[in-house]
């Protein structure tokens, strides 16, 4: 791979993402002090609506490593609420994972704690030149997406649908509603996705003897619905299922399962808590 994603530069700040960070951190304070029952239930169904459906269920188990099949509308409906997050597109998302996977905790890993817990984080995103539009590069690591124009305009213009929400929210509630469903939702979304970058690569209990330092972290998979199971996962990166074990609740795999049984998801992968070892499956 000639192409990085990422490009560490701990010497040059990102500067026009530094100062959205900033400016979303600050409206997200903002917003505590305008609350209401009513724009605390529209910001969490957002939250669950982009980081559930949108990151969860569609940029990792569907676009990354396609553990499960489902309509395209419904696909793109996915795609497009992951682009809600300001993660980046849906060809970007998915490149910068599928290195994680075959580079994890490793030289090249795009945000191993192994560089440092901060940089895992949030660093690589502040000082890392990120390639996020930069689709044609992307697109060696993602070509599944990248054959379809629809994933290739999304990801060039993955800004455009969070701001036209955000355009809805103060038109329909003002200046709470923007920041609570536009600030503070997407500020909780991105710190904990990047949980599971960090933390879950830190603390918890390991089931598997990866080759990675993935553990499974209870609380971060509260607030990622399932995606804290992190060491399941890097065993069996296929799998729809993150929580094995019955104790171990994962919301997503409890939506996929609602969909198995409506017919509208298929071929799903699954793995089983017996395995003895973690399946060495390319991601």
């Amino acid at each position: 791979m000639t192409d990085p994603i990422i490009l560490p530069n701990r010497q040059k700040l990102n500067w026009i993402t530094t100062v959205v960070l900033v400016l979303l951190h600050i409206g997200a304070v903002a917003a505590l002090f305008m609350f209401s029952w009513r724009v605390f239930a529209v910001t969490v169904f957002l939250y669950w609506m982009t980081i559930g459906l949108g990151i969860s269920m569609g940029y990792h188990r569907l676009h990354t490593h396609r553990s499960y099949q489902i309509p395209r509308f419904l696909e793109y409906f996915f795609a497009v609420c992951g682009s809600l997050t300001l993660e980046g597109g849906p060809i970007f998302w998915v490149a910068t994972h599928r290195l994680h996977h075959q580079k994890s905790d490793q030289p090249g890993d795009p945000h191993s704690p192994r560089d440092g817990a901060w940089w895992s984080h949030v660093g690589w995103i502040l000082l890392g030149e990120t390639n996020h539009n930069n689709t044609r590069m992307l697109s060696k690591y993602a070509p599944d997406l990248a054959k379809y124009p629809f994933y290739v305009w999304l990801n060039n213009y993955h800004w455009v649908p969070l701001t036209v929400l955000g355009v809805l929210l103060y038109a329909m509630g003002g200046l709470p509603l923007f920041l609570w469903g536009g600030c503070l939702r997407v500020v909780v979304g991105l710190h904990s996705t990047w949980l599971v970058n960090s933390a879950t690569h830190m603390w918890g209990r390991r089931r598997f003897e990866t080759r990675d330092d993935s553990r499974n972290s209870w609380w971060v998979a509260l607030l990622t619905f399932g995606e804290g199971w992190h060491n399941n996962h890097h065993a069996h990166p296929s799998s729809a299922r993150h929580g094995l074990a019955w104790y171990e609740l994962d919301h997503s795999w409890i939506l996929i399962s609602v969909l198995k049984f409506f017919g509208i998801a298929k071929s799903i992968k699954v793995a089983s808590i017996r395995s003895e070892s973690a399946a060495q499956e390319a991601a």
